[in-house]
């Protein structure tokens, strides 16, 4: 092949999606602070220029991360859960369970985004608790409909309930990340969902 066909070839086209996926996988590890400019270009493979001109600033490409996070499996499993299983404690079970193997999944860093990309930036520190108090609205309201349908007893608290799931969850996450296995967890949960109120 005439070598002067391959120098006149158009260079590789930049894959976004597999620069975007690099950068989840470092703020998933070392969180958004410890997170330099460098890093991101390094894991990302691409120039301080390229990664501004593609995803504007480091805050920009955060927020691009957290966003498609939320789409992915380990992401939205939660969601997945609320939406197809028939009952709260369904739910609640699928999610506790789900997670304790989605934590300690090797193909990913341990833990959950949400809970590992803390920030010492007060507009990154507030961004992500809005997140995840989010998660706790909507745990909150699919507790509120399961005591209306008579599934927990009337002198159930939905918030009560729901910032108790909340904290076993984030619970689970620092653990994974201190290198709890997945059958650690899976007892915690197991004991978590003990505390389920039940039906009178």
């Amino acid at each position: 092949m005439d070598t002067s066909e391959v120098r006149r070839g158009r260079p590789p086209a930049f894959d976004r999606a597999a620069a975007l996926a690099a950068a989840t996988r470092l703020f998933w590890e070392n969180g958004y602070e410890a997170t330099s400019i460098n890093d991101l270009t390094r894991v990302m493979g691409i120039r301080p220029g390229s990664l501004y001109a593609a995803f504007g600033d480091k805050r920009s490409l955060f927020t691009e991360v957290i966003e498609a996070y939320g789409h992915s499996p380990a992401g939205e499993f939660i969601w997945a859960a609320m939406a197809r299983e028939p009952t709260a404690y369904a739910a609640f079970h699928r999610i506790l369970f789900d997670a304790a193997t989605m934590y300690t999944d090797p193909a990913t860093p341990a833990g959950n985004l949400l809970c590992s990309a803390a920030a010492a930036d007060v507009d990154v520190a507030v961004y992500m608790r809005d997140l995840r108090n989010a998660s706790v609205a909507t745990f909150e309201k699919r507790l509120a409909t399961a005591r209306q349908e008579g599934e927990i007893p009337a002198t159930a608290d939905p918030g009560k309930l729901a910032a108790y799931f909340t904290a076993v969850m984030h619970g689970m996450s620092q653990r994974a990340r201190d290198g709890a296995t997945a059958a650690e967890l899976t007892d915690t949960a197991e004991l978590a969902m003990a505390a389920w109120p039940a039906a009178a």
